[in-house]
């Protein structure tokens, strides 16, 4: 990192065999303040390539709080952060998306008064490549409409106008037009239809398939199940639980004690 902590798209990648032990996200210790109140408490996670990670918690444990941290959207935070091995945590959040790590807010922060193809254009970014030369994803508008058929029947419609579940794709859409290798994404199934709710579980899946690695925030435990590979779970700014999604799933008391369910 030089002396202005920045971070661009050309910097010297990891090779391929240090890519193949190297997480696309690695978290060490990372706390985080809002104001005085200490949010996170030495958060430690990683990431891989074309691997699903759920944050799972109550709200208030601390999830969005990591995602944000993480993606540069918290003013105060101290610990050790590595994205494709090079240190972010010092960056501000715009370098941290040019990069190739792409957010997607909870509240889905679209632009009300632009159309769906106007929002699409302003998270557009150049095509990237991984490490070993192999091309990610190249999304265009057309490849979006055809994930989300809805945003394909209504491009020319302001963002304000649609429901929320709508919105939510298009959050997604155009995070994906910035060609990310890896997504954070704060809770996909919150507040939208059963439908969406379906669609966005396979949008995950399609992602994970192409390599994007994806760290989801996330309360519903079916959902997460369907989607996850492996699982942490926070509880007041700490994890209190790792390993694979099934193991969280098949272990009774850590689900009452923390998730509730």
């Amino acid at each position: 990192m030089n002396p202005t902590n920045k971070i661009d798209s050309t910097m010297p990648f990891l090779d391929k065999g240090q890519q193949a032990k190297t997480p696309l996200i690695e978290v060490e210790g990372l706390n985080a303040w809002y104001g005085a109140a200490h949010i996170l408490h030495g958060v430690s996670l990683n990431v891989g390539r074309g691997e699903v990670v759920a944050l799972m918690g109550r709200n208030g444990a601390g999830k969005s709080t990591t995602l944000k941290s993480i993606a540069g959207l918290v003013e105060r935070r101290e610990g050790k952060v590595l994205f494709m091995g090079s240190p972010i945590a010092k960056s501000a959040s715009y370098q941290i998306a040019r990069a190739g790590l792409g957010y997607v807010p909870e509240d889905r922060r679209i632009f009300t008064e632009l159309t769906v193809m106007e929002n699409l254009e302003v998270g557009r970014q150049k095509p990237r490549h991984w490490p070993d030369g192999q091309a990610l994803p190249h999304w265009t508008p057309e490849k979006l409409f055809s994930l989300f058929p809805n945003l394909g029947e209504m491009p020319q419609r302001p963002g304000g106008q649609m429901s929320g579940g709508e919105q939510q794709m298009l959050s997604v859409a155009r995070t994906l037009m910035g060609q990310p290798y890896l997504v954070l994404l704060d809770e996909p199934s919150e507040g939208v239809a059963p439908l969406i709710v379906e669609q966005m579980a396979k949008t995950i899946l399609q992602l994970k398939a192409q390599g994007i690695g994806i760290l989801l925030s996330e309360q519903n435990l079916p959902f997460a199940q369907v989607v996850a590979d492996r699982a942490y779970v926070l509880e007041k700014g700490q994890i209190v639980h790792s390993g694979p999604m099934q193991a969280l799933v098949g272990n009774a008391p850590v689900r009452q004690q923390y998730l509730g369910v």
